[in-house]
């Protein structure tokens, strides 16, 4: 990996925000305090900020009057968020690194801590929206992470990520809160129309991409009443091509080798990690996103306000993954000679590196696949929330919000056709010039369908539901002009159910069909901008899914259950708190703050399969979470900031799954864990913030969590009682389930996760913000936007050892350079993050996976024609960065894979 690489440009980074921040403070802040006296005996001049800077300055707003550590995205017009995907907006944000799927941001990660660990409110409540990924970006998404690629980004108004906690603020997150909000009609002045139209063009897939965006919102002449009704949609086509191995491994044994010359060298060519599938693929995504929001505002009197919101949301997505494959690699000893494994290959040359990587190699008995699966998803979610806020004095005020969400992601195609080439010699592949793109022969015409059989074909449909159901009731007292109180209940109910099913066929041998021309289709100028070796294969011979499945009845088929992925978690919380809110004096510097308390009992009930029978564990638990925050102001333009608070995170979907099996002769238990506890953790956090000058800000930020315990995988000897789970997933007969009729509580050894040990995590953030109006024109027009992080943890894994958290990169930054007058504004982006672990110990007997570094430039041009009509451009991903995937310290290539850049032409009114 280029661990260095990133190492070096996070340095780089800092090093520019460290010497430019000192500049500032060096240069501005005394010109400033010289020129006040003359200042003071001029006129008032009045600046009005406007654009990409007036965003800024709102979301500086929102810091410096926040108690707690917040940041925040403003959008900087009607329907113009300042990026195309709300992922990638929020990476702009110090702390917060963002995974991508498809070419774009799908998840995020906030200080180290992965997306599980995130909570994610719209409208001030609680929400999950998931979609359906590639196996190697983690699948269709059963967890309790937030796909932000299923919204347009100009549905909404502002972000705001809250990295601390009060006891007003729901818990569940280990992370941060991320609230999103929606435009409303009171945020505008009266009739108000906001419309737009991009084109976008993809160097790859070749293709053009359109987005329309719309907005129009009014209120009645008194402004008691007003609507607002918007409207984003998207349709957008892209490739994805490149290199992968489904991880290397080096179990079995080849059967023979004809290029070693001692028993020692066919050893090492046997004990040697090689590619388990080398494959090189295409995978072309068409995703057309619907997106609409609708808002009632009514302020009956100047202390009542009430406001309906409503949000849907339609992701559709196709997916067609085509691969040239050798799956020989990947299997052992096969119950179906004629399927040829490891085992059956014949090594005729080959090379062994320093790591223990066969990165080259001739191999006779080969059976090789063209292999194409085809996805249909879909993604719908809904929320209708309703809140309330009335003041009944001057000190006396409640507020409320009553709310529904429902996320409905389904997979209702998901077919695989494979053909197989059987027993081809001279297959070759070498990655001695170029680790992330071998070369690759494949011993015999690609090309020709005619050199195939068809052999297996599947489909596993797949649906997941997650729906939230809020109350909240919050009231606040002013006690007196130092101390406010506020305290409120929440009860929220949420519930996951997932299914799956599978009708997969793998023929006998004296099934195998011959392939034919109108069995197949071909993929075609293969390797644009992908680096590979000259004499590599642009084209290949692939099933036709559609005559395929038509001509085998693979739809009329019966699905059978899959197990695993039928399960169902619900859960019901009810909390209250009560919070002290203070503002005062302390020695003639402002000072404000918070302490307070939230207690909040969970209820939990997860159905699975375990030995063919359905079964339900319930459990409970409460959590008592003091909180603390305070905000002292030495100077009029400084916050030092300091927080503590007890928190907790709720475990994740799968791990509670009581799915499994029990064997009743052995006395033996495998299975999720229905019972286990939160994570919980003390989080500590200080900041201190210097606002030097209108629009310019540094801070910088230590945080500290002591993680109580992570879920682990252990197995024990208990009571078969404490398992949580009925005699009848027990099976009959058993001496176990005879144990159980008598009454009796036998020990068992059971697989399970559990709460095992902890860790810790610390960092540091730095923040700069600073228009560059100490510079003579037209160089005042520019200023810079940048932030570093760096995160470490110490996470025990239990026999697998320590290592960092999965999903944290030690090092990530962000920069951003703009320029803007009153006609054009335009900026380029620079966001960068080390490597990181998705798993650990690794598969396949590597000791680790994860992703490699990655540095994403983007850019946006807004040209303001007249004052109601800007042309605009968007270039997006414009250094082509690659999906670069690993398994092993050893750097073994997983995925590399490139999607292109894109760029996006438009125009936009408002009036």
């Amino acid at each position: 990996m280029s661990r260095t690489n990133g190492m070096a440009r996070a340095r780089s980074l800092l090093t520019s925000a460290s010497v430019l921040g000192l500049a500032a403070a060096m240069f501005s802040a005394p010109a400033v305090a010289q020129e006040a006296p003359e200042a003071a005996s001029q006129p008032t001049e009045t600046i009005t900020v406007t654009g990409y800077r007036a965003g800024l300055q709102a979301a500086a707003a929102v810091k410096r009057e926040e108690t707690g550590v917040v940041d925040a995205i403003v959008a900087d017009d009607i329907a113009a968020f300042p990026d195309l995907n709300l992922a990638e907006a929020i990476q702009r944000l110090p702390g917060v690194a963002i995974d991508r799927d498809a070419g774009e941001g799908r998840q995020i990660t906030v200080r180290g801590l992965s997306p599980d660990f995130s909570r994610v409110r719209i409208n001030g409540m609680e929400a999950l929206s998931v979609t359906g990924g590639t196996d190697s970006s983690g699948g269709g998404n059963r967890s309790r992470s937030f796909d932000f690629n299923t919204f347009a980004s100009e549905l909404f108004q502002s972000v705001v990520i809250r990295k601390t906690q009060s006891a007003s603020v729901d818990e569940g997150s280990l992370g941060a809160t991320v609230d999103l909000r929606t435009a409303r009609p009171f945020d505008y002045d009266g009739f108000t129309v906001a419309a737009g139209a991009q084109v976008g063009w993809n160097d790859l897939s070749e293709e053009f991409n359109p987005r329309l965006t719309g907005l129009i919102s009014d209120q009645n002449a008194d402004g008691t009443f007003g609507w607002l009704l918007s409207l984003a949609y998207s349709d957008r086509a892209q490739l994805e091509e490149g290199h992968s191995t489904v991880r290397w491994q080096n179990a079995n044994s080849f059967g023979g080798c004809t290029a070693c010359v001692t028993p020692a060298d066919e050893a090492a060519v046997n004990n040697a990690f090689h590619p388990r599938i080398p494959r090189y693929g295409r995978l072309v995504h068409d995703q057309e996103r619907l997106g609409v929001t609708g808002s009632v505002q009514f302020r009956p009197s100047g202390v009542t306000e009430i406001s309906l919101d409503a949000l849907y949301s339609r992701f559709d997505a196709t997916r067609s993954e085509q691969f040239l494959e050798n799956f020989s690699f990947s299997r052992g000893g096969s119950a179906t000679p004629e399927l040829v494994g490891k085992p059956a290959q014949i090594v005729t040359a080959y090379e062994i590196d320093a790591n223990n990587n066969l990165i080259y190699g001739v191999f006779d008995n080969n059976d090789i696949y063209a292999e194409h699966r085809y996805d249909e998803l879909t993604t719908e979610f809904t929320q209708f929330t309703l809140s309330l806020t009335h003041e009944f004095t001057s000190r006396f005020r409640v507020d409320g919000v009553v709310g529904r969400s429902e996320s409905n992601f389904s997979n209702p195609v998901q077919s695989t056709i494979l053909f197989t080439n059987f027993d081809s010699d001279g297959f070759s592949y070498d990655y001695r010039q170029n680790s992330r793109t071998p070369a690759i022969d494949w011993g015999f015409d690609v090309n020709d369908p005619t050199n195939y059989q068809l052999t297996e074909y599947r489909d596993r449909p797949n649906y997941v539901d997650n729906t939230y159901t809020t109350a909240q009731f919050n009231a606040e007292f002013d006690l007196n002009e130092i101390f406010t109180l506020r305290g409120g209940v929440n009860w929220k109910s949420y519930e996951f159910d997932s299914w799956e099913g599978r009708r997969d066929l793998l023929l006998p041998a004296a099934q195998w069909m011959p392939v034919t021309a109108a069995m197949a289709t071909q993929v075609t100028g293969f390797g644009n901008g992908l680096g590979m070796p000259s004499g590599n294969v642009t084209s290949w011979a692939i099933p036709d899914v559609g005559v395929v499945a038509d001509m085998v009845g693979l739809y009329q088929r019966p699905l059978v259950p899959q197990t695993g992925n039928i399960r169902n978690v619900e859960e019901d919380n009810l909390g209250g708190y009560l919070q002290a809110a203070f503002s005062t004096d302390w020695g003639g510097m402002p000072v404000r703050g918070d302490f307070g308390v939230r207690v909040v009992r969970t209820e939990t009930s997860s159905t699975g399969i375990i030995s063919g029978v359905e079964v339900t564990v319930d459990n409970e638990y409460t959590d008592t979470l003091p909180s603390f925050n305070l905000a002292l102001e030495p100077t009029s333009n400084m916050v030092l900031r300091f927080g503590a608070a007890q928190v907790m995170s709720r475990p994740s979907l799968g791990a509670l799954t009581p799915g499994g099996n029990v064997s009743g002769t052995a006395y033996t238990v495998n299975y999720g864990n229905p019972r286990l506890d939160p994570f919980r953790a003390n989080n500590y956090d200080f900041s201190a913030e210097w606002y030097f000058e209108d629009e310019s800000l540094f801070a910088v930020a230590l945080f500290y969590k002591d993680i109580e315990s992570f879920v682990a995988r252990a197995t024990d000897t208990i009571p078969f009682s404490q398992t949580g789970l009925p005699a009848s997933a027990v099976p009959s007969g058993t001496p176990l389930a005879g144990d159980l009729a008598a009454n009796l509580d036998p020990l068992v050894d059971v697989s399970r996760n559990i709460n095992g040990e902890g860790g810790d995590l610390r960092g540091l953030e730095v923040q700069w913000v600073r228009p560059f109006n100490f510079l003579p024109a037209p160089f005042d027009r520019f200023g810079a936007v940048m932030n570093y992080t760096w995160v470490d943890s110490d996470v025990n894994y239990g026999a697998a050892g320590s290592n960092q958290l999965t999903g944290l990169s030690r090092n990530s930054y962000n920069a951003t350079l703009y320029y803007e007058d009153e006609r054009l504004s335009a900026r380029v982006s620079f966001n960068g993050r080390d490597p990181y672990l998705t798993q650990f110990p690794g598969r396949n007997g590597n000791d680790e996976e994860g992703k490699e570094r990655t540095f994403n430039v983007d850019a946006a041009i807004r040209y303001n024609l007249t004052d109601r009509v800007t042309l605009t451009f968007d270039g997006i991903n414009l250094t082509d960065e690659f999906n670069s995937q690993y398994v092993d310290s050893a750097n073994r290539v997983s995925v590399y894979h490139h999607t292109g850049r894109e760029y996006l032409f438009g125009v936009r009114y408002r009036y």
